[in-house]
């Protein structure tokens, strides 16, 4: 016989009763006792109790609607011109109208089709010298673009200042804008609508700079001005044609964007490898080779 636990509490009215409620959670509802019982027989003798389901209020309220009749879906419907059609229209108008980079200015700085330009503290316009053979487009503006008023000042510009100089570049030799020219909030990619409405505007800044070379920088650049289906890590490196309004052509080279550089910075030897192709077609009178 096993010793008895003296350490053991007294087993108290409260105890029993969690001690009854454990065994019955655990679907335990008949005694033992000194006798035995023919359990098969007595089940046998009688109907098996049936338990009645407890129900919430809310299911009761339920029980009483009426059922819910799922329907098919109407077909979809071609969608009309949005606002974004709108504003991209309105966009193409004001920027054809513009006959210099100044005026083009002016006409961004009044232009509310872009719902950008009401979280964004200023216009990023341009950085660099106009009308030099090589222009560099990137995506949106940062946080400090969107303070200082121009392209590529944060961490990204000033790595893009270093590989500028390592092909013997500076800023006074290029000229650079973005896609979008306002910041989108929290520094995020700009929508494809963002990038729609803005499109003319780049497109016109290309036109009036009228560079003979051009950086795309970034995935967003690319697909904006280029398309295409291929992501920067395969587009990057390969010479592609920009294809302006006028008839035009402009030899563009797609890289990955500084900012990208500053997260992965395995990727900097491809950028090294796309900047010496660069170099090359500059040496060759801007002419990709």
């Amino acid at each position: 016989m096993a010793a008895r636990d003296e350490t053991a509490a007294p087993l108290t009215f409260e105890r029993a009763v969690e001690v009854l409620r454990w065994w019955r959670d655990a679907d335990v509802d008949l005694p033992l006792d000194e006798i035995p019982h023919d359990r098969f027989a007595e089940f046998a003798a009688q109907p098996a109790p049936v338990r009645p389901v407890a129900r919430r209020p809310a299911d009761a309220e339920r029980a009483s609607e009426p059922p819910i009749r799922l329907e098919k879906p109407a077909p979809s419907r071609p969608i009309a011109a949005t606002g974004v059609d709108e504003a991209a229209r309105s966009a193409r108008e004001i920027a054809a109208a513009a006959n210099s980079l100044d005026e083009l200015r002016a006409a961004l700085e009044k232009f509310d089709g872009c719902a950008l330009k009401a979280t964004a503290t200023r216009l990023v316009f341009s950085d660099g010298a106009p009308q030099t053979p090589i222009m560099l487009i990137g995506e949106a503006p940062g946080g400090e673009e969107d303070r200082v008023g121009r392209p590529f000042v944060g961490r990204a510009g000033q790595l893009l200042d270093r590989m500028l100089h390592s092909i013997g570049l500076d800023r006074s030799q290029v000229y650079i804008a973005n896609c979008v020219p306002w910041r989108p909030p929290g520094n995020r990619t700009p929508t494809p609508q963002e990038a729609q409405i803005c499109l003319p505007f780049i497109r016109r800044q290309i036109e009036l700079s009228n560079p003979r070379l051009m950086v795309c920088l970034g995935a967003s650049a690319l697909s904006t001005l280029l398309g295409g289906r291929d992501g920067i890590s395969r587009a990057r490196g390969q010479w592609r044609t920009y294809e302006s309004d006028d008839g035009g052509s402009i030899p563009a080279l797609p890289m990955f964007h500084p900012a990208y550089l500053l997260r992965q910075s395995s990727a900097k030897r491809w950028a090294w490898a796309d900047l010496r192709k660069l170099s090359k077609a500059i040496a060759a009178g801007y002419r990709p080779v």
